[in-house]
């Protein structure tokens, strides 16, 4: 029996030995008495400090008190008055740092399951309105471009088509989305919804040209010049993978967990009658401890491999992954051996990844991301046998633009150099999302977006 004061409705799930043989969405949905009961959770407190807590600023307890109520299409109206990407935010936003976190019933006990009742209104609202026909806003007479179709680009698009700007979109990829395309996997993020989300600000107005790669096909400083747009937002993101620089990294067998899940995601190598190619390993080694380790790993398992380790440097408390990402994974069968540091890669007379060898780590004071440096342990050097290592160490920027961009500058992280109204260096060219700050959340990014078309928007009615 649940205690409505203390705990949350469960999240209704396939089962861990069924879900880790399928790329079908795990978590399967409040049923409306579920969302009504867990919405009765909310104390509609006067300060709302959730709202505080969510980076494009969702009137959460508007929302939540129409679910109460019964009326769930407003429930859905709410939040899309905020966000261009509610039935997204609702599946991967990481709610227990953010909204969630601030949820005043989390002082004693769990806080309200804030992102499945955004979840439930907008895929109630999906399967209620399947024919919903939008109209063009009416223009305003100002052209924009947004380069990036991922979060970021999708927000800025949205808010700005809703105020009327002619909006195109370019992606380098051959489907809109960006990370929630090649990045997230079905199981956490169905596809059919990306393409739905997407499907509605097409029919808004905004126009999409994808296998636009700009800084090759055309530069930014063309399309202002030539294209005579007015005003061009710069969302990229952070896709350029990262790796160790360790002996082995070269041996077949040895990818980014970028590559790994663009094949299986937008190239759709789980499907058979997609012909993909894509690696596929009975035992592989994922390094790495954030959602995207967590994704490739599980992601693995779906693919067939007996065997997944997740090799990290620090401790389980340290691990930056979501926690629910954690607990799916050790359900589904993936391994986590924790402080341990991979050192190098050992391959055969073929040149393939034959096994990964680690030292073992132990952890001192807090360095400067405030968690306690990890420091190996002299000798305690062993072997994993994989015949496949996936790196997800992380993602920075592709210097593409910067570099061909007249005058643009760069910040001390190496992004595009952004001020906090998302403007850069350069007047009419505004930035944000993960080419600015590095890889960070689908949520703060698409939050980087909507700052950008509000800035956009006050320049190009001369109000800045």
């Amino acid at each position: 029996m649940i205690n409505l004061e203390r705990e949350q409705n469960p999240m209704p799930e396939q089962t861990p030995e069924i879900r880790n043989q399928n790329f079908s969405e795990v978590a399967e949905g409040y049923t409306e008495e579920m969302a009504i009961r867990e919405a009765m959770r909310c104390l509609n407190c006067r300060k709302k400090p959730c709202v505080s807590g969510c980076p494009v600023n969702i009137r959460i307890p508007e929302f939540i008190e129409q679910i109460a109520r019964g009326d769930f299409e407003q429930a859905y109206q709410i939040p899309s008055e905020d966000s261009s990407l509610p039935a997204v935010c609702g599946r991967v936003c990481p709610q227990e740092n953010q909204c969630q976190g601030k949820c005043v019933r989390g002082k004693q006990g769990e806080s309200v399951a804030i992102g499945r009742l955004e979840r439930f209104a907008a895929d109630w609202h999906a399967s209620h309105y399947k024919n919903e026909k939008l109209r063009p806003t009416v223009s305003n007479g100002h052209r924009v471009a947004v380069i990036g179709a991922g979060p970021a680009g999708l927000a800025c698009a949205g808010d700005l088509v809703n105020k009327g700007y002619d909006v195109t979109v370019y992606e380098a990829m051959h489907k809109a989305g960006g990370v929630l395309v090649y990045g997230i996997p079905e199981f956490r993020l169905p596809k059919a919804i990306v393409e739905a989300e997407i499907a509605k600000l097409e029919g808004k107005g905004v126009t999409f040209v994808t296998d636009a790669v700009v800084g090759r096909a055309i530069t930014v400083d063309e399309l202002m010049r030539e294209e005579h747009y007015e005003a061009v937002f710069i969302g990229t993101g952070a896709g350029l993978p990262s790796f160790m620089n360790i002996p082995g990294e070269n041996y077949i067998g040895v990818c980014s967990a970028n590559e790994y899940l663009t094949r299986i995601n937008l190239m759709k190598a789980y499907l058979p009658e997609y012909d993909t190619p894509i690696q596929k390993a009975d035992k592989i080694a994922v390094v790495g401890g954030g959602n995207v380790a967590m994704d490739a790993a599980r992601c693995a398992k779906r693919m067939g491999a007996s065997e997944v380790y997740v090799l990290y440097r620090r401790s389980m408390e340290e691990i930056p992954a979501r926690e629910e990402e954690v607990h799916h994974a050790m359900e589904e069968g993936v391994v986590f051996k924790v402080l341990n540091n991979p050192v190098r890669i050992l391959g055969d007379e073929e040149g393939k990844v034959k096994a990964i060898e680690c030292v073992r780590m132990e952890l001192g004071d807090p360095d400067s991301s405030g968690r306690r440096k990890p420091i190996a342990v002299e000798g305690s050097e062993f072997q994993i046998p994989v015949n496949m290592v996936i790196m997800a160490i992380g993602t920075k920027l592709n210097k593409l633009i910067l570099d061909t961009t007249e005058k643009l500058e760069a910040n001390e992280k190496g992004g595009i150099g952004a001020d906090y109204t998302a403007a850069t260096n350069r007047r009419g060219i505004f930035a944000g999302g993960d080419a600015v700050t590095g890889a960070a959340t689908v949520i703060k990014a698409m939050g980087a977006g909507k700052q950008a078309a509000q800035s956009m928007d006050q320049m190009m009615q001369g109000k800045g």
